[in-house]
């Protein structure tokens, strides 16, 4: 209830109500009586102790779960490529056939004495300029890093000549022992050298012969891998380099399951 007061009471009592005390003026000593007080703000830092420990952990974690999803996606995504890529060769018919050549000691090889073998095997012939010993090279480079992986079963490098004229037993013995003391070359008749490649499917020609009755041989240019069973596996053509080459290998090693 709001009681109205009247009378020279009521006018002196709403009077000193709207005082307000007086303020002096500023002078060099009292400026502190003119100043708004200052509202202060306590800041406490970043989390610390075990609050913290937490948050790093709980990140690690995640992150690390998030790293270990995707390289398993990544792997099982190669595997699968890998397989789709094992399976349209075989597909192919390559390598199925058999082939019955002399080695360069002089001795009857055919596919089946490397059964339980891995082979790398390349198609070319003893004068090509540069092509067929860089292939060699590479292929040679490819067991060695094999071989200094422990574990690993040794792989077996065969080369085989598209030049039968020319490449006798002789030849082959003195042209192989210039790259690894395992690699096999493997020659023999026009028939039977003819017969391996089909196999293969290694296309070859030879050229017009010059004033020195030399000639070059057009040739397809591939490494091939056979695993244990004695089935072709893959290729690798002059684009991959020894390190790739050594790397599917081992995948190939790895997944390997025998047929029979």
């Amino acid at each position: 209830m709001l009681l109205l007061a009247r009378g020279p009471k009521a006018k002196a009592w709403l009077w000193l109500c709207q005082l307000r005390p007086p303020v002096p003026p500023m002078t060099p000593g009292n400026e502190a009586l003119h100043m708004r007080p200052r509202r202060h703000f306590s800041w406490q830092g970043p989390p610390q102790g075990p609050r913290l420990r937490t948050r790093l952990l709980i990140t690690a974690l995640f992150g690390a779960g998030l790293g270990g999803a995707w390289l398993a996606a990544r792997a099982e995504k190669e595997q699968r490529r890998q397989q789709q890529r094992t399976e349209a060769l075989r597909q192919a018919a390559v390598g199925q056939g058999d082939f019955s050549l002399l080695d360069h000691q002089g001795l009857t090889r055919c596919k089946a004495d490397f059964r339980g073998q891995w082979v790398l095997m390349y198609f070319g012939f003893t004068h090509c300029p540069d092509i067929c010993p860089d292939e060699l090279e590479k292929l040679v480079q490819v067991v060695q890093q094999l071989e200094a992986k422990p574990g690993l079963p040794p792989v077996q490098p065969i080369f085989i000549t598209v030049d039968p004229e020319r490449d006798d037993v002789a030849a082959m013995a003195r042209y192989v022992r210039e790259f690894h003391p395992r690699l096999l070359g493997l020659t023999g008749s026009v028939e039977q050298v003819a017969q391996a490649s089909r196999s293969y499917r290694v296309y070859y020609s030879a050229g017009p012969k010059d004033e020195d009755q030399d000639y070059i041989v057009d040739h397809s240019i591939a490494i091939y891998l056979l695993n244990p069973d004695g089935l072709f596996t893959d290729y690798y053509g002059r684009g991959r380099s020894a390190e790739q080459i050594a790397d599917s290998v081992q995948q190939h090693m790895a997944a390997f399951r025998s047929v029979l």
